[in-house]
């Protein structure tokens, strides 16, 4: 299914953590806070005209940022440009 964001959003799809620390330490998914990044999948015609954010991008966002939706059994955020804190190069 192909998703065509509206207005100035965006489709973001989040980042995993890792689920081990450094010193080997195995976090369980219960004590995990979901990732305040995530990779673009898909942006707005409107927002791909300005050229400031692009498909694979990978982007920070607050912690409540966008809202949740499942596509084909995936979850994404879809959220707007200005709750985008700013991209990761």
């Amino acid at each position: 299914m192909e998703f065509k964001p509206l207005g100035q959003r965006v489709l973001i799809e989040r980042v995993e953590e890792s689920t081990t620390t450094a010193s080997g330490i195995i976090i369980p998914d219960n004590a995990k806070e979901k990732p305040l990044n995530g990779k673009v999948v898909a942006i707005s015609s409107e927002l791909a005209n300005k050229g400031e954010i692009a498909v694979n991008d990978t982007v920070v966002f607050g912690k409540y940022a966008g809202n949740e939706i499942t596509l084909d059994g995936k979850e994404y955020l879809i959220m707007e440009e200005k709750e985008i804190l700013g991209i990761l190069k």
